[in-house]
């Protein structure tokens, strides 16, 4: 898994639309980067409204917000348009974006880890848990409080 000092790597994967999107298309803003295992489950519901709730003070800070799984577009456009994510959902349907990060389960999803990046693409911070809030409060820590 890409460890925290190391840069994060660059990746080219359709976003929600099919539109090519670039993690590198975001340099000089910080970014959270976050995987989840699958679009519209419970887990990755709460997570990801989660993150659209706190994304108005996340903007604010410049902070930009960027969800990968291995569903396909029209899954990710369906749960972008049924929760108002108001950010960019990855469909990394080949697990190549999965597999760079060292975050593919051995059931071919992704697991549940959120990579905190400064604006040079750096990891400041990682987070590994399956439980949505521990990802929502380092978020909130590494971005908002201080």
């Amino acid at each position: 898994m890409v460890a925290v000092g190391e840069a994060a790597p660059d990746f080219e994967a359709p976003n929600q639309d099919g539109t090519p999107f670039k993690l590198s298309s975001l340099r000089g803003a910080p970014v959270v980067l976050y995987f989840y295992p699958r679009a519209d489950t419970p887990g990755c519901t709460v997570e990801s409204k989660g993150f659209r709730d706190l994304y108005p003070e996340l903007h604010a800070k410049k902070v930009q917000v960027v969800g990968v799984s291995t569903d396909d577009c029209p899954e990710q456009k369906a749960f972008q348009q049924k929760y108002g994510l108001p950010f960019p959902l990855v469909a990394d349907r080949s697990r190549e974006v999965a597999t760079r990060y060292g975050v593919l389960s051995p059931r071919g999803n992704a697991r549940r880890v959120s990579f905190f990046l400064d604006p040079q693409g750096k990891v400041l911070d990682v987070v590994d848990s399956s439980s949505p809030d521990a990802h929502l409060e380092r978020a909130r820590a590494r971005f908002l409080t201080g």
